[in-house]
C-alpha cells in the first residue's frame, strides 16, 4: 500500500481552516484551481478537476471535535484508496496559524504517480485559498 503525507501550513485560525474543510460539498472552494466543481449526495460527493475528470468519493466522517475529515475513492480507479485531512491548531499561535495534515493510503502503489502531483497542487490550492487575507 503506497502512503502519500503531507503537513501544509496555513496562515489562519484552526477553527477557521476546519469552518472550511468540515463541509464536503464545499471542497470545490477549499481546492479552487485544482477542483472546478462539487455535488454532494447523501454522503457520496462527485468532485470534477480542472482537466474535466470527474472522481466519486465517499464521506466517511466528520470529527468535529479532531477537526478531521475522512473519505474514500470509488469508481474502480483504485483497488483501496483511503484519505483524511485534518487541522492541527499551531501551539504558539492557534488564531494566526495552524497545519492541516492530510494522509492518503491507496493501492495499487503505483498510482501514486497520479495521487502525488494533484496532492501537492491540492496542498497549494488549499494554503492560497484558505490564508487569512
Amino acid at each position: 500500500m503506497a502512503t502519500v503525507y503531507r503537513e501544509i501550513p496555513v496562515e489562519a485560525a484552526a477553527q477557521d481552516v476546519w469552518a472550511a474543510l468540515r463541509d464536503p460539498g464545499n471542497v470545490d472552494r477549499v481546492f479552487a484551481g485544482v477542483l472546478t466543481g462539487a455535488r454532494m449526495e447523501n454522503d457520496i460527493r462527485w468532485v470534477t478537476f480542472a482537466d474535466g475528470t470527474v472522481i466519486e468519493e465517499r464521506v466517511i466522517g466528520v470529527d468535529d471535535t479532531h477537526m478531521r475529515i475522512a473519505y474514500t475513492v470509488g469508481g474502480g480507479r483504485f483497488e483501496h484508496h483511503h484519505a483524511t485531512l485534518q487541522v492541527m491548531p499551531d501551539s504558539t499561535d492557534s488564531l494566526r496559524h495552524c497545519r492541516v495534515v492530510w494522509i492518503s493510503d491507496f493501492k495499487p502503489d503505483e498510482r501514486i504517480q497520479m495521487v502525488e502531483p494533484l496532492t501537492d497542487a491540492g496542498c497549494a490550492a488549499l494554503r492560497r485559498n484558505l490564508a487569512r487575507r
